[in-house]
């Protein structure tokens, strides 16, 4: 019986770490296919929980009956216990590092108080505009907000450096979600609803009675705040929680680039894990641009999945947008931020005199992401 209660003290233990290990950025957890061992530890944690703490209340009275010093490595191990499943339950618990906002305050441009070089990621529904600045959801992970009558949840993994805007609409309803740990370096949500976990860098349903979904991407611009603003001038801009404002990064490195911090920092040269790709996928087909390429051409002209586009970087080096050309004949160059082809002048909205451009979806994120969850992507 005295063994019971060291061996529930240590398996105890063990699944503590391994509960938090496999969807946490721990050494080498990341690059495991373990998702689905890490959703059967999650589920059953309670079960698992009961039973080692069984061991050890079945086993306590005999260890504390052992001879001399030795029953006084029960209350110690109690404690070393106590402190090891409070650690990882509430210190490390992802939702708990990064908490979401209490509440999401958006401004108009005249009170807004977000430095205008600071990158957002922009949407705009039916004509109403939002920007949030990725200071915040950087650090929240996700926000949700109403436009257009519509709900939307903002998302951003600092890891991966994927901005992504989803309906939260599924299966008819609206879900909520929760922050619960990350998998491949991506962040992760549980829904309130099944429990499954859906990864942030597609929208997809990877485990629970919900594998397999997606969430509908909106689309959605990473651009700088002056930028918007100068697109959008009637856009509402999300201010700081004013409860958490400790919690956000008071610097620029992550945005700029200049950070080289292990999970976020960023690698200058190209085509390394930590480089900065522009990713678009048309039609199934993907290809990522090589961020360094587009800061000295400043625009490209390619073909994907059979459709004309354009990638261009305005005159910030920041502010991206693409759009399908009107033929592959027709070859954008960038004047003024402003694409030109021939006689024909667009926007960065793509709205130009004799029409408008059809937006593409395209993200800046960090290339060991898109090449993880775009396995077939091409480069250009």
């Amino acid at each position: 019986m005295r063994k019971l209660f060291y061996l529930g003290i240590g398996l105890l233990v063990l699944f503590e770490i391994a509960n938090v290990y496999f969807i946490m950025p721990m050494p080498g957890s990341q690059r495991m296919a373990s998702i689905d061992l890490a959703y059967l530890i999650y589920t059953w944690r309670w079960l698992f929980r009961a039973i080692f703490v069984a061991m050890i209340v079945a086993g306590a009275a005999s260890a504390w009956r052992a001879p001399g010093r030795k029953r006084f490595a029960v209350p110690v191990l109690l404690v070393v216990a106590a402190v090891v499943v409070y650690g990882l339950n509430f210190q490390m618990a992802a939702d708990s590092m990064f908490i979401a906002p209490k509440s999401v305050v958006m401004v108009p441009a005249d009170r807004n108080k977000v430095d205008t070089a600071r990158l957002v990621v922009g949407i705009d529904i039916n004509g109403q505009a939002r920007a949030f600045p990725v200071q915040f959801i950087g650090y929240h992970h996700q926000v949700r907000d109403t436009v257009a009558g519509q709900p939307v949840m903002v998302s951003y993994c600092t890891v991966c450096r994927t901005g992504r805007v989803f309906s939260p609409v599924v299966n008819g309803r609206t879900e909520s979600f929760r922050l619960v740990g990350m998998d491949h370096f991506n962040a992760m949500f549980e829904d309130a609803t099944t429990h499954s976990w859906w990864r942030q860098a597609n929208g997809e349903a990877i485990v629970g009675p919900s594998k397999g979904k997606f969430l509908t991407e909106i689309p959605s611009r990473q651009v700088k705040l002056s930028e918007w603003l100068a697109l959008h001038p009637n856009s509402l801009i999300m201010q700081a929680d004013s409860s958490l404002k400790t919690n956000y990064s008071k610097d620029f490195d992550f945005e700029t680039g200049k950070s080289r911090k292990k999970l976020t920092g960023t690698d200058t040269a190209s085509w390394h894990d930590k480089s900065w790709v522009v990713g678009i996928t048309v039609n199934g087909q993907s290809k990522a641009y090589d961020w360094n390429r587009l800061r000295r051409e400043n625009v490209v002209n390619d073909v994907l999945g059979g459709k004309p586009i354009v990638l261009a970087l305005a005159s910030d080096k920041s502010s991206f947008f693409a759009f399908v050309r009107p033929s592959a004949a027709t070859d954008f160059s960038i004047r003024h931020d402003s694409l030109v082809a021939g006689g024909a002048t667009y926007a960065f909205t793509g709205q130009g005199a004799n029409g408008a451009l059809e937006p593409v979806s395209a993200s800046q994120e960090f290339w060991h992401s898109w090449r993880t969850f775009q396995p077939a992507t091409t480069r250009y």
